[in-house]
C-alpha cells in the first residue's frame, strides 16, 4: 500500500536533493506547498511529481528557476485547455444525440397510452 503522504525527508531521499533545496524551490514555485503539520511538511504523489520535473528541467535541461515556473504554468494551462476542450467534445456529442432519444422517449411514451388502453379495455375501465 502507498503513503498518501511523505515528509521531506523521504523526497529528499527519493530525488537525490537536499531538504533546504526542496524548502527553497517550495519558496520560489507556487506549484508546490506542501501540507504542514506544525513544522513538518507532507507532500502528496501530484506534489513529488512536479518537483520531480522541476529537478529535471533545472538539472538536466538547464532551466533557470524563473524559466521553470513559466514552464509549469504553461503546462497547467495547456492541461486545462484539453480538458476544457474534452468536454466541450462530450457536450457536443450528448447534444448530437439528444434528438435521436427524444424520438425514442416520444416512441416509448405512445406504446406506454397504447398500452394503458389495451389494459382498461381488458378490464372494462
Amino acid at each position: 500500500m502507498t503513503k498518501h503522504y511523505y515528509s521531506i525527508g523521504e523526497v529528499s531521499n527519493l530525488l537525490d536533493v537536499k531538504p533546504h533545496v526542496l524548502r527553497y524551490w517550495e519558496t520560489e514555485i507556487p506549484a508546490i506547498r506542501p501540507k504542514k503539520s506544525g513544522h513538518k511538511r507532507r507532500y502528496n504523489i501530484a506534489q513529488i511529481e512536479t518537483l520531480k520535473k522541476i529537478k529535471d528541467m533545472l538539472y538536466n535541461q538547464r532551466y533557470t528557476i524563473e524559466g521553470a515556473r513559466q514552464k509549469l504554468k504553461q503546462d497547467k494551462l495547456l492541461l486545462q485547455e484539453a480538458r476544457t476542450e474534452a468536454v466541450a467534445k462530450q457536450k457536443l456529442q450528448v447534444s448530437a444525440a439528444m434528438p435521436a432519444i427524444a424520438t425514442d422517449l416520444m416512441e416509448l411514451r405512445t406504446k406506454l397510452q397504447e398500452l394503458k388502453q389495451q389494459c382498461k379495455k381488458l378490464t372494462g375501465n
